[in-house]
């Protein structure tokens, strides 16, 4: 069953925003997942309102979490960090 990641991105510095979407895509394709969408949301209900939402589709919940806790992207999540607020989730499909 594919298994989604959900991100809230608000990046603070462009440089470092460049540089991480440059070293992710590597990554992704390693654990065979792929960007299904990147953008400013259309909000139709409720209170949350993000400036940009990431949803990236991987094969399994455990390619998922494989990935995020990686040799590969383990240092692209410091470098995230330092340059963006951002809310993340993980869900079944």
């Amino acid at each position: 069953m594919p298994a989604y990641l959900v991100a809230e991105v608000e990046w603070h510095n462009p440089e470092v925003q460049k540089e991480y979407n440059s070293k992710l895509k590597p990554t992704l394709e390693k654990y065979h997942a792929r960007t299904l969408a990147v953008g400013a949301p259309e909000v139709l209900e409720g209170d949350w309102n993000p400036r940009r939402v990431v949803l990236i589709e991987f094969p399994s919940m455990e390619a998922l979490q494989s990935w995020y806790r990686s040799t590969e992207y383990s240092p692209l999540i410091s470098l995230r960090q330092s340059a963006a607020r951002t809310n993340i989730v993980a869900v079944s499909g």
